[in-house]
């Protein structure tokens, strides 16, 4: 068995995943891809197709759209790119790290699976 890349307790920290029963955060976790970023890397662009989800394990990341500007800082506990998915559109912002930062995420299929069900609740 492969390490998982977010554990129960990080996401346990995301208040949108909180409710969820241990086992099914466990599920998620091995899923999930962790990765790293450097200040100033983008890991989601506007206009690019939406095909992943992702909760902020670690450091802060700012979320932008090309024609407003600055929407927000994205700290441990947040989550993104779910609109992509929910409603099957292209992204609707730029997502890039502000600090040194720690993402994770899972693909399509592990959302629909295991976290669309809490926004249709």
């Amino acid at each position: 068995m492969r390490p998982q890349s977010a554990t129960v307790h990080e996401l346990s920290r995301v208040e949108l995943l909180a409710g969820l029963p241990g086992e099914v955060l466990a599920r998620l976790g091995e899923r999930m891809e962790r990765r790293a970023l450097t200040p100033g890397e983008r890991i989601v662009a506007q206009g690019d197709n939406g095909d992943r989800f992702y909760v902020v394990l670690a450091g802060m990341l700012q979320a932008s759209q090309d024609e407003r500007g600055p929407r927000g800082l994205l700290r441990p506990g947040s989550f993104f790119g779910e609109v992509s998915l929910l409603m099957d559109t292209p992204r609707t912002a730029n997502v890039q790290a502000v600090t040194p930062a720690t993402v994770a995420s899972c693909d399509r299929e592990t959302f629909d699976e295991l976290v669309r069900p809490l926004f249709t609740d």
